[in-house]
Formats: structure tokens, sequence, C-alpha cells
């Protein structure tokens, strides 16, 4: 029960920050200050009332629609905000546990807050970024590269942490892909190193390979700052599992896209279309956060290693 209400009482908080995300989302590319004016419809002004600034019940009232001029409001509002709660409270659920079962140790309890409140920030920023580009086709530097500096900043911070107490194992590593394994603590910082130098290097070859094979730019710098940012979080084998994924939604996307009848009659339209390969990586990286570990371990268990 107690890890019923926790988990509930996450998911109402990110909720109002997934609120606050859409926000950030509707004004940063057009260069609005995100405090004022407060919130209002982007088509007639309107000022929305208290009870039209509830997170998803009011879009849902409201039909997603403007109470004063009807204009449509997208579902991107309620999808952002049904996404922050519904990924905190997948992190608050695995850390609960740490606080009132038996058998934990200081460490182990301090590890299961400071990841799920890692993990939370992280899946916010990403749930932004994808965000953004989906509608806008952009990855700001300030998010990109912002969120690698903060990143690294976290890493170095627990890695400190667990450098004095280097004796215990890694029982809540986010995303060393160590723990479990006999890590140490030398050994999860090479494979940082190697994360943050191996990350964005893949998606510069495909870069390069794209322009080499169709003659014009088809991948931006933003996706390989993008995965800069993924590996300052996550760590390597859990960034490969976020690009591999990323890769693959892309992929099933591209397709789809052929399948329209449209795009196909027109062989100029079909080439210059343009998917917002930074949303893939970050839905992608959300998963490794979260789940990453399972999924993992599950494929290693499959090949036999």
């Amino acid at each position: 029960m107690i890890r019923l209400l926790g988990t509930a009482f996450v998911a109402l908080i990110g909720l109002a920050f997934g609120s606050f995300l859409n926000v950030c989302v509707t004004r940063w590319p057009v260069k609005e200050s995100i405090v004022a004016p407060r919130s209002h419809c982007r088509h007639c002004g309107h000022m929305l009332a208290w009870w039209e600034n509830i997170p998803v019940l009011s879009w849902t009232l409201l039909v997603g629609r403007c109470r004063a001029c009807k204009a449509r409001i997208g579902w991107r509002y309620p999808l952002v905000e049904l996404a922050v709660a519904g990924t905190w409270a997948a992190a608050a659920w695995h850390a609960l546990p740490a606080l009132y079962l038996p058998g934990w140790t200081t460490l182990s309890m301090y590890d299961a807050v400071a990841f799920a409140l890692v993990k939370m920030a992280l899946c916010w920023l990403l749930i932004c970024l994808a965000a953004l580009d989906a509608e806008h086709l952009w990855l700001p530097d300030r998010l990109t590269l912002g969120g690698a500096a903060l990143g690294l900043l976290v890493s170095a911070a627990r890695f400190s942490v667990h450098w004095i107490w280097s004796s215990l194992p890694l029982h809540w590593s986010m995303g060393s892909g160590l723990e479990g394994h006999g890590a140490i603590v030398f050994e999860a910082v090479v494979r940082w190193v190697v994360a943050i130098v191996v990350a964005p290097t893949m998606i510069l070859l495909i870069r390069w390979t794209y322009r080499w094979l169709r003659g014009h730019e088809g991948v931006g710098l933003g996706d390989a700052k993008l995965m800069l940012l993924l590996a300052a979080w996550l760590g390597l084998s859990h960034t490969v599992l976020a690009f591999v994924l990323g890769v693959t939604l892309g992929a099933i996307a591209a397709l789809m896209v052929l399948a329209v009848p449209s795009l196909r009659r027109s062989v100029e339209v079909w080439r210059m279309t343009k998917l917002p390969l930074g949303t893939f990586l970050a839905i992608g990286g959300i998963v490794s956060a979260l789940w990453g570990r399972p999924i993992i371990d599950a494929y290693i268990e499959w090949c036999g290693f």
C-alpha cells in the first residue's frame, strides 16, 4: 500500500511538471518567456481559468478545444503530461521499497532515492527534447549540451560517493551496465568515458555516410549532441541500447512514410521528407533509463553469455 500510494503521489507531481513542460515546449521555439504572461490560448489570447489548466483533465473536459474560440488544442498537451507522470511513477515504483523494506544498507537507500530523482530529471529532459524535435525538428544546444554537462556532474557525484564506499556493490546504478557483475568504480568510469566518445561518433558516421550516398544532409548534429547527453547520463551499455531502440523506431517510422500513397507518387517529396530521429532516440533513452537493466540482462542470457 505504501508503494502504491507513494507512486500515485509522484505521478500527480509528474502531471504538474508535465504541464509546465508543455509551457516550455510551446514558448521556447518562439522565444517567449515561460513566466509571463500566464497560460492562454495561442489562437485568441483567452486567459485560462484555473479549472482550464488542470493537467489532462481540463483537456478532456474541453474535448481538446479552446473554450472561447473553439480552436483545437493539440494531442501533445495531454501526451506530454501523461508521459512525465508515467515515467516518474515508474522511477518511484522501483525506488520506494528501499525506504521501508528490511535489509537495505544506508548506501543502498541513498542509491534508490538519488537515482530515482536522476531518472526523473533525465526523463523530463528527454520528453522535452522528443516533443521539440517532433514538432520543430529542433534539438537546442542549451538542452543537449547543457544536459550532457549536467549528466557528467551527476555521474561524477555518483562515482565520488561510490569511491568512498568502494567495497559496496553498485546495486542501484542507473546506467553503467555493470551492477551485479562485480564491477568496481574504476571500470565504470572507463566505460563512461568510452560511451562519451563512441555515442556521438555513431551518429556522425551515419551522418557522413548518408551525405556521401544521397548528396545532402539527412541527420543533424543535434542528434549527435543528444547521443552525447545519453552517454553522460546512462553509460555505455544503456546508451547502445537507447541507440538501437531509437534507430529501430526511426526505421519503422520511415517504412510507414513509404506506405503513404501521396508520398510514394512523388520521389522528390519522399527524398526530402524529414523524420525526427531525435524523438526516437529520446524515447529509446527513456526506455533504457527505466528498464534497460532487465532488457540487457535478458539479451545477455538469450545470447548465452
